[in-house]
């Protein structure tokens, strides 16, 4: 029975193949919607995760302000010497490298390129994960010196030398003249979306008399500081945030008015926001199939009463209403798995297309796939049952009569 109700039902949709393919469009746009929303979702997520690695491995960051939005501005910085006292009295830490960042128009000979110079330790080079294209880092003679010494981040070098080798060049920043001693290897987006490699890296001494000029003590914007390997981060973040509370004298009870975060809190905090955005977009799309599902209750209620006289015929012979029932259901649950099939096709082109010109990395997610799929075969269902209950509710003799 269930084999011979399928060949009814594809031979029906055969004969109005127009009005089928009309009737599953919006399943197709429903199951194609939320597996692309979805699959790009996870893709965003991985792609934060492993921005937010490239800052390096067991990293605590001590920024002013509570989280890492603007409202850290508000707050007072760092002093250089937090840095010193936070490698003295916390155990468990390799270096500690302050920054101080100042935005610059980079020139050489006919170039210029916008971009932000970091005033920095040598220790943020290891603290920070960098590896050298070529060159190398300051020397601490030249940090001490506050000499005007400078290495380039990968996006700088491109826009500024080309193919040319950068090292030992001049570049003016500001009024600052400043040898290129080395170049970074690119390490691309960053995890807030800048580009990390768009950076001029020079001693924090240079930074501040000769970039910024210094007009306070607490001139340093953030601190990061590498933990060793076998020590828990939260221990460090733990005995960073003492530190710096009895630093800036906040009392018992006081809200901190700066952040202490290690690596993993960061992607923490930044993958739950793409996992939740993802969600609300993935339930947007779902409406899609629900839309999809009314269409083709629509359609199979048109199709019942297209075909009254045939049901009729069909009863007086000796079908039962529960035949009709589920002849009328299971062309409904053709239509809406055809419409999922073309959608998962679909979606599968789609969401590698949109990853790619994205930049995020293609995530195929077999649940999320076939838990679309499995919805719209449920929406056809749902859907199909009304049209296939009012089909089998017919009175023979009333349908025989029908025109």
């Amino acid at each position: 029975m269930l084999w011979n109700a399928l060949g009814i039902a594809l031979r029906e949709i055969r004969r109005n193949l127009v009005r089928g393919i009309l009737t599953v469009l919006g399943v197709v746009i429903g199951v194609a919607a939320v597996i692309i929303m979805v699959s790009l979702g996870q893709g965003a997520t991985e792609s934060v995760t492993s921005q937010v690695e490239s800052l390096g491995s067991n990293l605590v960051m001590a920024i002013p302000g509570q989280g890492m939005g603007p409202s850290g501005g508000a707050a007072p910085g760092f002093r250089l010497a937090d840095a010193t006292a936070i490698g003295e009295a916390v155990s468990g830490i390799e270096a500690v490298a302050p920054l101080r960042m100042v935005g610059v128009n980079a020139v050489y000979l006919q170039e210029d390129w916008s971009t932000q110079a970091v005033g920095t330790t040598v220790d943020y080079f290891s603290v920070a994960g960098w590896t050298f294209a070529e060159g190398r880092p300051f020397t601490e003679a030249e940090y001490l010196g506050a000499r005007p010494a400078c290495v380039l981040g990968a996006t700088v070098v491109d826009e500024l030398f080309g193919q040319q080798d950068p090292v030992g060049a001049r570049i003016r920043l500001k009024t600052l003249t400043c040898e290129v001693v080395g170049a970074l290897e690119a390490k691309g987006q960053g995890a807030m979306g800048q580009d990390q490699d768009s950076v001029i890296v020079l001693p924090l001494s240079t930074a501040q008399r000769r970039l910024a000029g210094r007009t306070s003590d607490r001139d340093v914007d953030r601190m990061m500081i590498s933990v060793r390997d076998g020590v828990s981060p939260d221990r460090v973040v733990r005995d960073t945030t003492e530190v710096l509370r009895e630093r800036r004298g906040i009392r018992a009870g006081e809200d901190d008015d700066f952040s202490v975060l290690d690596t993993k809190q960061i992607a923490d905090a930044l993958s739950s926001t793409t996992k939740i955005l993802t969600l609300l977009l993935g339930a947007v799309a779902a409406v899609s199939l629900l839309v999809g599902g009314i269409g083709i209750m629509n359609i199979m209620l048109v199709s019942v009463t297209e075909r009254t006289r045939e049901i009729g015929i069909r009863m007086s012979i000796g079908a039962l209403p529960r035949e009709v029932l589920l002849q009328f259901l299971v062309e409904a649950l053709v239509l809406s798995l055809a419409g999922g099939l073309v959608g998962f096709v679909l979606a599968l082109g789609g969401s590698y297309a949109l990853a790619q010109a994205m930049g995020v990395p293609f995530v195929f997610d077999p649940q999320i796939n076939l838990v679309a799929f499995a919805f719209s075969a449920i929406v056809g269902v749902v859907f199909g049952f009304t049209p296939a209950r009012r089909a089998a509710q017919l009175d023979p003799i009333e349908a025989l009569r029908h025109e």
